[in-house]
């Protein structure tokens, strides 16, 4: 699961990365990436897209399932040193 977490937690940084460039500077990072003009899309970049998508709900998940049983949550953290 923590694998899934972390592949999640970079999708959504490469999404709020790519939103704020596009804010910022107008700039589209993902089509960038895959060759393409600002706003362009192919099936590469709606694959990122679609992407970026499920890893926001899996996190919305993740978080209101935090919410649900915070005990459970501590439990499973790792232990500070």
């Amino acid at each position: 699961m923590k694998k899934l977490d972390l592949l999640a937690a970079t999708l959504l940084i490469v999404g709020g990365l790519n939103w704020g460039l596009v804010a910022l500077a107008g700039f589209d990072l993902v089509a960038w990436i895959v060759g393409l003009e600002f706003g362009e899309t192919n099936a590469v970049s709606r694959i990122v897209y679609a992407l970026v998508g499920v890893s926001a709900v899996y996190a919305i998940g993740s978080l209101l399932a935090t919410r649900r049983h915070p005990v459970e949550a501590l439990s499973t953290a790792p232990a500070s040193h």
